[in-house]
């Protein structure tokens, strides 16, 4: 589970290409010179977003790159899975690190649960955001949130489909 310094960077420079607006066309340099990333950091994130059909790059003298879809088109989610992982993926499991070749857990696990059920908030949360949303400030971002957060949480809840109603005997 992470979220990286590269993955705020990488939305840092998308908020750029849309503060710039859909005729802005931005250089790795200017980008990196108002984010205060090195160039080289910026370069392969834009080649990774690029790379996702995010943006796209221009040629010439002119050139740098501009956002491929409109900002209310391109979900935060999709940016954070083109930027590298999501939050949590089950193949954590499987990567085990400690003293046996997988975990003894690996049949039955409250901890990946909760786990899997951040991540799933977190996928929801993502999905109902897009690059638009980057061009606001903090607070009007925070009112957003705090607007939508009952609903969200609603629809980020598994499944009851076979478990008992609350307050039932099962």
């Amino acid at each position: 589970m992470r979220l990286t310094a590269q993955d705020d960077y990488g939305f840092r420079c998308l908020a750029h290409l849309v503060r710039a607006g859909p005729s802005g066309c931005v250089t790795i340099a200017e980008i990196a010179d108002h984010e205060f990333l090195s160039m080289a950091n910026v370069a392969k994130l834009m080649r990774k977003l690029r790379q996702a059909g995010l943006v796209t790059s221009i040629r010439g003298k002119k050139g740098g790159y501009r956002l491929a879809r409109r900002p209310q088109d391109v979900r935060l989610s999709d940016v954070l899975e083109a930027l590298g992982e999501r939050l949590y993926s089950p193949c954590v499991c499987e990567r085990y690190s400690g003293h046996n070749t997988e975990c003894v857990h690996v049949a039955d696990c409250a901890i990946r649960a909760i786990w899997s059920g951040l991540d799933r908030l977190a996928q929801t949360f993502l999905s109902f955001r897009t690059l638009s949303d980057l061009d606001c400030t903090e607070r009007a971002m925070t009112r957003r949130i705090n607007r939508s957060m009952p609903e969200l949480l609603k629809l980020a809840r598994p499944s009851s489909a076979g478990r008992p109603a609350k307050g039932s005997s099962g």
